[in-house]
C-alpha cells in the first residue's frame, strides 16, 4: 500500500512541475482509459498523436513502454478494416509480419492494401525518447533509470531536471544517485553566476567521465567571454584530471587487449609445446588442427541452428575429438616413421597442412564462413564510461586459463601424464621399464591436437572461419613456444601473455605490422642471449 501511495504522489508531483505546453500536461482527466486513446491513434493527425502519446503515458504509464518502442522504431501500423493497431517485420516475401504491441504473439501475414502505417516525424520521436526516459526513471529498474539519467545529461532542460528532482525525492540510491547530483552540479555550473557555487560544481564534476561532463568543462574553458578567471582555472584542473583518469583506463583497455591476444596465442601454442617437448616433432600442420577445431564450429550450429545458444558447449568437446583423432592418425601414419629425422618430419607436416587446407576448400568452399555468437557472449562488460570489456574476449580468456589448469592436472596427476613426462626424460629409460613409448607419442600427439582443435572454437569467435585460419597462428606459436622454453608449460603461459601484450602495446603508436617485426626483432636478440628461452627444462629432459 505505502508502495502505491508513493508511486502516486510521484506522478502527482511530475504532474504538477511539467509545464502547461506538455503533452502529459494537456491529457484528459485521470478517469481516462489506454484503450480508448489507442483507439484514436489509427488515422490521427501528426498534432494529435503527439497529444495522445501524452494521453497514453498517463493512463498507462510503464505498460505502454512496448507501445512507444515499436512507434519509435516506425514499425507501428494498424490493420485498416479493424483499425487494430498491430507491430510489423518485412519479409524476405515483400509481405508483412505482424505481432501483438504488447504481448508479441504473432497474427499472421498482411499485404500493404491491408494495413497503415501510424506516422511519425522527428518531433515525435524526440517525444518518444524523453517519454521513454521518464517512464525508465520512474518506474524502471536501476540500469534502466541509469540509462535514463545518462540520456538526460545532453540535454539539462528544465523539465528533465524536475523529473531528476522527483526520482531523488521517490529514493534512488548507489550510481543513479551519483548521476542525479552530477546533472544538478551541471545545471548550477551553467545557470549560477556565484563564483563559490561553480567551484563547488566543478569540484563534483572533477574526475567524473562522462562525455557530458567533459565537454561542458572544455566549452566553459574554450569561452573567452568568461570572465571569472578562479572558475576558467577550476575547469582546466578538473579537466586535467578527466585526461589522466582517461590515459589510466585505456592503458587498461590496452593490457585486457594483450591478455586477450595472449590467451588465444597460448591457446593454439600450448599444444604445440607438448608435443614438441614430448616428442621433438616440428609440427607445421598445428594450424590446421585450429582450423578444424574452428570448421566444427561451425558445423555444429549449421546441424543445430536452434541451439545457438549452446552449439559452442557442444563444439568444445566435439573440436577436442576431431582434431585429437586426425593428429592421433599423423602420427600413427607418419610421424612414426620419420622418427628421428626433424628435416622429414618437418617436411612432410608442411605437405599434410597443404593437404588439409585443400580438402576443406573442397568440402566447404575457398570462402570464409561465419561463425554467429551466441547471446551470452554478445555485448560488453560497462565498466564506466570510457573503459568497457567485451564478453567475448573475457570469455575467451578465462577458458584459456581454464585449460591451461586442466592440462596442468592432467601431467601432473593422471598417469598419461607420468608416462608423458618419463618419455619426454629419458625414452630409452621408460621403454626399459615398459612404458609404450608408442602409445604415449599418438596420445601426446593426440591431446596437443585436440586442445589446438579447442583453440580453433575460440577463434571462431574472434575471426572468420576460413582455410588459411591456422596459418595466421602458426608462426606466433611457435615464437611462444621458444621465448617460453621448449616442453614448458609455466613457460608457454608467460611466453603467450607477454607477447600479447607487448604487441597490443606497440600497436597504437607503430601499426599492427611494425609491432609484429619489433617483436621478432627483440624476441630473436632474446633467443641470442638465452637460446633456451625463459625457463628451460632442466635435468634429463634437458638432455
Amino acid at each position: 500500500m505505502n508502495a502505491l501511495l508513493h508511486k502516486l504522489w510521484s506522478v502527482a508531483i511530475v504532474l504538477l512541475l511539467l509545464p502547461t505546453g506538455s503533452p502529459l500536461a494537456q491529457s484528459e482527466p485521470a478517469g481516462i482509459s489506454a484503450d480508448s486513446v489507442l483507439q484514436q491513434l489509427p488515422g490521427a493527425s501528426l498534432k494529435k498523436t503527439g497529444e495522445l502519446i501524452g494521453q497514453l503515458e498517463q493512463a498507462g504509464g510503464a505498460e505502454m513502454r512496448p507501445l512507444f518502442e515499436v512507434m519509435l522504431a516506425g514499425e507501428l501500423y494498424f490493420i485498416k478494416e479493424s483499425k487494430q493497431i498491430i507491430a510489423i517485420t518485412k519479409t524476405e516475401r515483400r509481405t508483412y509480419m505482424g505481432r501483438d504491441v504488447f504481448g508479441g504473439a504473432t497474427l499472421g501475414e498482411f499485404t500493404s492494401r491491408e494495413i497503415k502505417k501510424i506516422r511519425v516525424n522527428n518531433r515525435l520521436r524526440s517525444q518518444l525518447r524523453e517519454t521513454l526516459a521518464r517512464i525508465d526513471l520512474l518506474h524502471g529498474r536501476k540500469i534502466a533509470q541509469k540509462q535514463a539519467v545518462l540520456a538526460m545529461l545532453d540535454d539539462l532542460n528544465e523539465q528533465n531536471m524536475r523529473l531528476l528532482t522527483v526520482a531523488q525525492q521517490g529514493g534512488v540510491d548507489g550510481e543513479v544517485a551519483r548521476l542525479i547530483d552530477l546533472a544538478a552540479a551541471m545545471v548550477q555550473l551553467r545557470d549560477s553566476r556565484v563564483s563559490e557555487e561553480r567551484l563547488e560544481a566543478i569540484g563534483i564534476m572533477t574526475g567524473q567521465l562522462e562525455p557530458a561532463v567533459r565537454n561542458q568543462l572544455q566549452r566553459l574553458v574554450n569561452d573567452a567571454q568568461e570572465q571569472d578567471l578562479a572558475v576558467r582555472a577550476a575547469a582546466q584542473k578538473a579537466l586535467d584530471k578527466i585526461s589522466e583518469r582517461i590515459e589510466f583506463f585505456g592503458q587498461l583497455e590496452q593490457l585486457f587487449f594483450g591478455l586477450s591476444l595472449g590467451s588465444v596465442l597460448l591457446l593454439a601454442a600450448i599444444g604445440l609445446a607438448i608435443t614438441f617437448g614430448v616428442m621433438g616433432v616440428i609440427n607445421m600442420a598445428h594450424g590446421e588442427m585450429i582450423m578444424l577445431g574452428a570448421y566444427t564450429t561451425y558445423v555444429i550450429q549449421q546441424l543445430f541452428p536452434g541451439a545457438i545458444a549452446y552449439s559452442l558447449l557442444i563444439a568444445v568437446p566435439a573440436a577436442f575429438l576431431v582434431s585429437g583423432s586426425v593428429g592421433v592418425l599423423i602420427e600413427r601414419g607418419v610421424i612414426r616413421h620419420l622418427q628421428g629425422r626433424p628435416l622429414e618430419t618437418l617436411l612432410a607436416t608442411f605437405g599434410i597442412s597443404l593437404i588439409l587446407q585443400q580438402a576443406v576448400r573442397s568440402i566447404f568452399s575457398p570462402l570464409n564462413m561465419q561463425v554467429v555468437t551466441p547471446n551470452w557472449m554478445s555485448g560488453s562488460l560497462v565498466i564506466n564510461p570510457v573503459f568497457s570489456v567485451t564478453y567475448n574476449r573475457l570469455y575467451i580468456l578465462l577458458f584459456a586459463l581454464a585449460i591451461f589448469a586442466a592440462l596442468v592436472v592432467v601431467l601432473k596427476k593422471s598417469s598419461l601424464g607420468l608416462n608423458v613426462r618419463a618419455v619426454s626424460q629419458n625414452r630409452d629409460m621408460a621403454k626399459a621399464m615398459g612404458v609404450r613409448t608408442e602409445m604415449v607419442d599418438a596420445m601426446t600427439f593426440g591431446l596437443g591436437s585436440g586442445i589446438a582443435g579447442v583453440a580453433g572454437v575460440a577463434l571462431s569467435q574472434l575471426t572468420n572461419v576460413g582455410p588459411n585460419l591456422g596459418q595466421s597462428y602458426i608462426i606466433d606459436s611457435f615464437m611462444v613456444v621458444v621465448f617460453g622454453g621448449v616442453g614448458n608449460l609455466l613457460g608457454t603461459l608467460v611466453g603467450g601473455f607477454s607477447l600479447g601484450v607487448a604487441n597490443k602495446f606497440l600497436e597504437p603508436s607503430m601499426g599492427a605490422v611494425l609491432a609484429n617485426i619489433i617483436v621478432l626483432v627483440g624476441l630473436i636478440l632474446f633467443i641470442q642471449k638465452r637460446p633456451k628461452g625463459l625457463f628451460p627444462q632442466r635435468g634429463r629432459a634437458a638432455e
